[in-house]
């Protein structure tokens, strides 16, 4: 069914082409995550963005549904809720052990939440900008692959309110309420409130539920604004998030029908603050200054055996043998407590404040990230499979780890024609760490590592620009924790140079984005993994190394259409090629292979039908190309493609809809393991993580 996504695709890019707009028109997008806040068109990187009407019309409760709309975005699914991104290749994949590393930044109204973005439900988004590459100098925040950006609905001048009451199988249940509006002539207030409940897909006979794998997600959020005068203003954002979620996604089948006798949970309850203040005294120059402030409790907890004692009887017994009762248990978990606040400075021009004879716009400023994280590790089990008694044991572990990043920044816009513009972009950045833990592990790391990016921008006529760039970004080193073979407790900074070139065309009845790239990393970081014990799926070991290089080549196509007054398209289209160059451990050699969760394509469709009499359609036609699952081993996904539906009608302030995801009912993997787990001989297998099935359900909405 794959090759019929891409066709679907390819189809509808041919039939749009042609497509003549009437009494409508595709509106001029604003990158807010950019530094200067310009037009999509004028930035020379890629970058998509998904607006407030997208997300309220695909029918979706979580970012992880909307990150099958952009291109070379993918997600490993080792949580309840997708939490771990890659773009283009490149990102983690699992629960780091040790420092927080990511490769993909991931903001929530300018609060840095990367490496624990599963809180980023979609209830009142006003817009997700997905920037891909390097972020050296972009956004404050670094990002090695690149950063997503979610923000939420400001207040709006005059009073505005919706609600929304959604029922479904699988137990789907929600409700949310957002409103606000001016409080006086300079204050303006916006409150969102939703609770979402699911059951989780999963049927656990043992226990008799079908709950242990269930989404219990409680999103609170309070904006203001302050004009304080025509000069300054300043947003705030209050985020409470609380997913009690449950985690029991693995099964010995490879199916939806669980067995474990101890489900985990997947938990995250996150309060962040965020304060973003902007004052322009003169055209000359303004100022900005960021904070983000946040605290997160994450509990990741599983039934590591996966089963329960009547499920493991049949593994031990053999024919003749004398009955006996095995006893085959193992529980893990994490408590992470994890402290962030960072700060952004930055001056940059204005109209009169521009450089050289008025050619050249600047910017300059500071950025600090300070984040403490405790974790504490709990492993339990025991093992017997009637030839020798197993003693169960427990073991725990406390570790702290605290680090400070400062970095400078700064970028010139040069006009060097009419037509044409150069911008230069730098960025150092100094970080210290420090980590200790019960086993006397001490390590106190620090580094500096330089970033930037140089780009020409040519607006080929009044429609359309082109770019050409060339961008230097990196990844700070780290460590490895547990049993380490001698000299590779710690590994290395990794850099990416990625050369890009683009096209963007930009019309009242359609816009594309074209961008082809090809990236090098140096000294790359790799993760692989591998099981200390084999009767002991405690010990699965998550290991970092460097390798000596890798590739990273590809393209990104975005388009979107309004055909005439009642139908618009859109098509996406993503391709990669994505090698280690040269890679050789003592565990693994993956020279020449492929990079893990990095498929050959990825491709999201679709339609959208509009009446005036207020009725409306949606078709979304999204597919994924085959990948590995790891470096550890060479066990790959299916090449899958999903379909989502959803109609309503709409009269005065009322709307009524029906919704279907995965309609076809497609199993799809989205992470896998290859190890053994099951008695007695523990061959290795390849163990599925399956993406949601089927869902169908109604939802009611209210406008003020």
């Amino acid at each position: 069914m794959h090759k019929s996504a891409v066709a679907a695709v390819a189809a509808l890019s041919l039939f749009i082409s042609d497509a003549h707009a009437q009494d409508a028109a595709i509106d001029e997008i604003v990158v807010t995550a950019d530094l200067r806040g310009r037009t999509l068109v004028e930035i020379p990187a890629s970058i998509a963005v998904i607006n407030r009407s997208t997300v309220e019309d695909a029918a979706v409760q979580h970012f992880e549904e909307l990150s099958f709309l952009v291109p070379n975005l993918n997600f490993a699914g080792g949580s309840n809720r997708a939490r771990y991104f890659q773009l283009r290749g490149i990102g983690e994949r699992s629960q780091y052990e040790g420092a927080p590393n990511p490769s993909v930044g991931f903001i929530l109204d300018d609060i840095d939440f990367s490496g624990i973005g599963g809180i980023a439900t979609t209830w009142d988004i006003e817009r997700v900008e997905v920037l891909r590459g390097p972020q050296a100098t972009r956004y404050g925040a670094n990002a090695l692959a690149g950063l997503v950006f979610v923000q939420s609905v400001a207040p709006t001048p005059e009073f505005d309110a919706r609600a929304q009451v959604t029922s479904g199988d699988d137990g789907l249940a929600s409700a949310a309420l957002a409103f606000g509006g001016p409080v006086n002539d300079t204050l303006g207030y916006r409150v969102a409130l939703q609770q979402f409940q699911s059951n989780g897909f999963r049927d656990n006979p043992f226990l008799g539920r079908d709950d242990t794998n269930e989404r219990d997600e409680l999103t609170l959020r309070t904006r203001l604004r302050w004009d304080l005068s025509n000069e300054t203003r300043v947003d705030t954002t209050l985020l409470f998030v609380d997913q009690d979620n449950g985690y029991d996604a693995f099964t010995l089948e490879n199916d939806f029908t669980t067995f474990s006798d101890d489900p985990g949970r997947d938990a995250q309850r996150s309060v962040g603050l965020g304060i973003r203040a902007d004052h322009a005294p003169s055209a000359a120059w303004s100022f900005t200054s960021i904070t983000g402030i946040a605290q997160s409790d994450v509990e990741f907890s599983f039934d590591a055996d996966w089963g329960n004692p009547d499920y493991w009887i049949p593994f031990f017994a053999a024919p003749g043998s004398t009955p006996f009762t095995p006893e085959y248990d193992f529980f893990s978990r994490r408590d992470r407590e994890r402290d962030t606040i960072n700060q952004e400075f930055r001056l940059q021009s204005g109209p009169d404040g521009r450089l050289f004879d008025d050619t050249t716009d600047w910017l300059a400023g500071v950025y600090a990230l300070r984040l403490t994280e405790d974790l504490t590790v709990f492993d339990s089990g025991v093992f017997s499979d009637g030839t020798f008694p197993g003693d169960p044991f427990a073991a725990s572990s406390d570790s702290s780890y605290e680090s400070l990043k400062l970095a400078v920044f700064g970028q010139l816009d040069i006009a060097t024609g009419e037509r044409t513009d150069l911008s230069l972009g730098l960025r150092v950045e100094r970080r210290t760490a420090d980590y200790e833990d019960d086993f006397g592990l001490s390590l106190d790391p620090s580094e500096t590592a330089v970033g930037g990016h140089i780009s020409l921008t040519h607006a080929i006529n009044d429609a359309a620009t082109g770019y050409v760039s060339l961008a230097r970004g990196y990844k700070m080193g780290g460590f490895n924790l547990g049993t380490v073979p001698d000299g590779r407790r710690e590994f290395d900074a990794e850099y990416l140079w990625n050369l890009e070139t683009g096209l963007r065309w930009q019309h009242e009845r359609g816009s594309l984005s074209l961008a082809v790239f090809y990236a090098e990393r140096r000294d790359q970081q790799v993760s692989t993994s591998f099981q200390l014990v084999p009767n002991d799926p405690s010990t699965f070991v998550f290991f970092q190394d460097n390798a000596a290089s890798g590739k990273n080549l590809g393209a990104e196509l975005e388009s979107r259409w309004q055909l005439d007054a009642h139908w618009s398209a859109y098509a996406n289209v993503g391709l990669l090629d994505v090698t280690f160059d040269d890679f050789v451990t003592p565990e693994v050699d993956l020279s020449g292979r492929e990079q893990a969760h990095a498929p050959r394509y990825s491709v999201a469709a679709g339609l959208v039908w509009e009446r005036p009499e207020g009725w409306f359609a949606r078709l979304d036609v999204q597919g994924r190309d085959e990948f590995f699952f790891s470096n550890s081993h060479d066990e790959k996904s299916d090449a899958y493609t999903l379909v989502h539906a959803r109609a309503g009608y709409r009269t005065g302030q009322w709307q009524f809809s029906a919704w279907g995801r995965n309609l076809t009912d497609e199993d799809y993997g989205v992470r896998g393991f290859f190890f053994g787990n099951e008695p007695p001989n523990f061959d290795d297998t390849l163990y599925l993580r399956l993406g949601d099935p089927r869902q169908v359900g109604v939802s009611i909405d209210w406008r003020y």
